[in-house]
């Protein structure tokens, strides 16, 4: 299985935050660790929202 790169996806964000740097809109909640890491070691599956960013057009 592919690793999920949570930084190509549309729900990651970062925080302001030093001790919790990592967020997931999808989920709803900010962490130390990136959100698709979080998501497979508390559910044991992996990441189901994940959705790829858009292409900025200029």
């Amino acid at each position: 299985m592919e690793k999920i790169n949570c930084h190509k996806c549309t729900y990651y964000f970062v925080t302001w935050e030093a001790h919790q740097p990592h967020g997931c809109k999808a989920y709803g909640f900010k962490a130390k660790m990136i959100p698709s890491m979080v998501v497979q070691s508390s559910s044991g599956a992996p990441c189901s929202y994940f959705t790829p960013k858009t292409p900025v057009s200029k």
